[in-house]
């Protein structure tokens, strides 16, 4: 059955101590019906449930983990049930980094779910982490929150789920932009390092401004070297992008990084993502460390 329900159903899953509480409060402030520690057999019937009757609510969020242990084993066949109701669930998937989702862990004192008295919590994390890779591949939406604060996570997943919801369904593209002297996006799928074209750090004139102004864009890219690379990426994700969607793909994370992530990948970044809208992409941006380079 073809996916129809103009009722969005949202499953928000990642890693253990990632901000999946946070994220459900937040769809719930969207006006969302929420739920979480759902079995996942159960869920595809829920779903049809509420959407049975009419409601005042804007989707439905299902807050699912591996808290319920059958939820790896079962997560296939709970998309299934959803695709054979007619409804195609949007998965949202946080993640963090290890130390920080140690650091968590230790502050609020609670067991890891695959914690056990022959597996430390770090193992736990690393178990957790590779058993949801087929989850993570499938998410439309991927959030790493090691540096987000509740605010920041709250804004990040409004901002992103209100550019999804608007642009419809299809490949969607996020573009993140970032400074490699502060680290390289763990959730890029594709990372590209732009610290070979000319640089306006150099020039004090330039060096306040940001790859969003006109200036620092024309110095980048209006100049053989900006130029030939901006065809020739342009090429690339042109020829690759309709390869990852027709094997399944519902996401792909472009890495767009220089040095500090505030003239260069900004203006290529800006770039992309015109040419890609134009091309019919659901595309969004996100410029990580901006005002710290």
């Amino acid at each position: 059955m073809t996916p129809t329900n103009p009722f969005p159903v949202v499953i928000v899953t990642g890693l253990s101590g990632s901000g999946k509480s946070t994220a459900l409060r937040v769809f719930e402030d969207l006006g969302f019906f929420c739920i979480d520690g759902l079995p996942c057999e159960m869920s595809p019937k829920l779903a049809d449930l509420i959407l049975k009757f009419d409601t005042k609510y804007r989707g439905l969020a299902l807050g699912m983990d591996l808290r319920q242990f059958e939820f790896v084993n079962g997560w296939d066949e709970a998309l299934q049930g959803f695709a054979d109701l007619g409804i195609l669930p949007q998965v949202v998937y946080l993640e963090a980094k290890m130390g920080e989702l140690v650091r968590r862990y230790a502050t609020t004192r609670r067991p890891h779910p695959l914690e056990s008295r022959n597996l430390g919590l770090e193992q736990a994390l690393e178990m957790e982490r590779e058993l949801l890779e087929p989850v993570r591949l499938a998410a439309a939406l991927v959030i790493d929150t090691t540096h987000y604060s509740i605010h920041d996570l709250r804004r990040v997943i409004q901002t992103k789920w209100s550019a999804i919801e608007e642009a419809g369904k299809g490949m969607r593209v996020h573009i993140i932009t970032f400074g490699f002297k502060y680290g390289v996006p763990s959730e890029a799928d594709l990372v590209f390092d732009l610290r070979f074209l000319p640089n306006p750090y150099f020039d004090e004139n330039l060096r306040p401004l940001s790859g969003l102004d006109k200036a620092i864009s024309d110095y980048v890219l209006d100049n053989p070297v900006g130029e030939g690379f901006m065809q020739h990426l342009l090429d690339f994700l042109t020829y690759t992008l309709p390869l990852y969607a027709d094997e399944g793909r519902y996401r792909i994370t472009l890495a767009l990084g220089c040095t500090g992530g505030r003239h260069r990948s900004v203006s290529v970044a800006e770039s992309v993502l015109a040419s890609l809208k134009k091309k019919g992409y659901t595309a969004t941006i996100e410029h990580r460390h901006m005002e710290l380079g």
